[in-house]
């Protein structure tokens, strides 16, 4: 062989690895997310939906503050907030950051989002976050002050949900379809319905993006995720059934696990309307009926933590660690429906089960009432899809006698999660007066002892008159392909600030 052969052969040899490599590596910085329901708007003040609107959100708009992966306050575009008294927060801002447009994000630009959102005439989605908020006042370009009508301690972990839009921008565009935002990521493309896709911006200013191009895919069937996962369409998916990680974790292509999840998952029972009305004998003889292990460990494979008689998980500031989960006592069960004058047989209760968003819902709802048929009572059990059920449930008031139900507060503080059983509130189904008295006494304090002592009685009161049959806290199954690693956290956001290349 000639040197000039020889010499061409290498230079092609050379060339094709060069081009393998840079496949690669175009490859290696692309991440794409599958999500199980559509992106509904990227306009961040009409959602609360945390794993897909708000996620996808956060990677085109900044925050005051984030949550990161340990479940800890981070600062964004806020360096240093703190309580000035009872009533007052207040606000460092990073000087000099704009908006992709150049537009400033200063303390007038959070000052007019304040606005925005509080205004009644814009009817925000987010604005019963912030119905405490008295005054917004912009001292300097870089020092703001958020001014309640009462102590709002958890306004920082709230403001984690708040996402910052440009206000001249937005005056003349519609930002539930488009963005201009000041993250670290541009909107490239927004098929409703199908994906949303994102480029590493120029100009942000924090950290470079591992990712150049981030990609969420709409996927609704979990079969056709895992599918994707193992094709190596997608680099991760959520809510995966069990039974399905030995096959993922066997093709050498995925991994597959679960993390417990801030969300407890309860059946709700409707305190306003018999049989449940003043009825706490039945409410706590349904809960001493559930073998809750049994049905973990047939239906989830023997992940997730049972609930210990409250809604709250460890993560959250007012958890009692002291409460204890009702036993599986079907004897006791038994003698407690004697008691509230309920005869084997007599009581048929209407449950209604949401389909879609809960893990294996309706198997576990399905276990649930073959153990309540045991004790004498029976359930005809109504699924309906998820978004007709929130209908009836919020807008209509008409929630069925109970029903499975999922939920958590991202702000991970009582007053967030217990709010929602709080006599009033369009959620809670319950008047309960001395429940309801020690949420109102721990507001008016920015104490934490004082606070946490005051949640204590509220969880013993919630355990104790029992408005929901306590079950567990739901698991996040999700899988990865062997390109990234996800730091793992389980209060619903997915972003790609928390994967990292393999």
């Amino acid at each position: 062989m000639s040197i000039t052969r020889f010499t061409r052969r290498a230079a092609l040899a050379l060339l094709c690895a060069a081009g393998i490599a840079t496949t690669a590596q175009a490859q290696q910085r692309a991440l794409t997310i599958a999500v199980g329901t559509g992106v509904n708007t990227l306009d961040p003040h009409n959602t609360a939906t945390i794993q897909t609107d708000l996620s996808v959100i956060s990677h085109l708009h900044m925050a005051l503050l984030v949550r990161g992966p340990d479940m800890q306050l981070q600062p964004q575009l806020a360096t240093a907030w703190t309580a000035v008294d009872d009533n007052t927060w207040r606000f460092t801002l990073r000087p000099g950051v704009t908006f992709s447009n150049g537009e400033a994000l200063d303390a007038e630009a959070v000052k007019w989002n304040f606005d925005r959102v509080m205004n009644p005439a814009n009817n925000a989605r987010v604005r019963p976050w912030f119905a405490q908020v008295k005054e917004v006042v912009a001292n300097s370009p870089t020092e703001l002050e958020v001014r309640t009508s009462s102590p709002y301690p958890a306004l920082p972990a709230q403001l984690s949900t708040f996402f910052l839009l440009p206000p001249r921008w937005t005056a003349a565009n519609n930002p539930a379809n488009a963005a201009v935002g000041a993250g670290p990521y541009e909107l490239r493309q927004f098929t409703p319905g199908d994906r949303v896709v994102m480029t590493a911006r120029q100009g942000w200013t924090g950290e470079r993006p591992a990712f150049e191009t981030v990609t969420f895919r709409v996927i609704p069937e979990a079969g056709a995720r895992i599918a994707a996962l193992l094709a190596g369409e997608v680099d991760y998916v959520s809510g995966l059934p069990p039974s399905e990680f030995e096959r993922i974790n066997r093709s050498g292509r995925a991994q597959a696990t679960a993390t417990d999840s801030i969300r407890s998952v309860f059946v709700k029972y409707n305190l306003l309307t018999p049989p449940f009305r003043d009825n706490v004998r039945l409410r706590q003889a349904l809960n001493f009926a559930v073998d809750r292990e049994a049905i973990r460990d047939a239906i989830w494979g023997g992940i997730g933590s049972i609930s210990n008689c409250q809604v709250m998980t460890p993560a959250y500031f007012g958890y009692n660690p002291d409460l204890r989960a009702p036993p599986y006592d079907p004897a006791r069960a038994r003698r407690l429906l004697q008691e509230a004058g309920i005869r084997p047989g007599q009581l048929t209760i209407e449950f209604e089960v949401p389909v879609g968003p809960y893990l294996l819902a309706q198997d576990i709802a399905q276990a649930v009432a073959a153990q309540l048929e045991e004790v004498g009572v029976r359930t005809r059990i109504v699924e309906m899809e998820f978004g007709a059920w929130m209908n009836k449930y919020l807008r209509a008031a008409n929630m069925g006698q109970m029903a499975y139900l999922a939920q958590a507060w991202p702000t991970l503080d009582a007053d967030g999660i217990l709010a929602l059983f709080e006599a009033g509130n369009q959620y809670a189904y319950w008047d309960d007066q001395v429940f309801s008295g020690f949420l109102r006494e721990a507001r008016q304090t920015t104490d934490a002892n004082r606070r946490q002592a005051l949640y204590r009685q509220a969880t013993e009161r919630m355990c104790e008159q029992a408005p929901v049959l306590f079950l567990y806290t739901q698991p996040v199954t999700y899988g990865t392909t062997n390109r990234v690693r996800w730091l793992a956290r389980g209060d619903d956001w997915v972003r790609a600030v928390d994967f990292v290349p393999r």
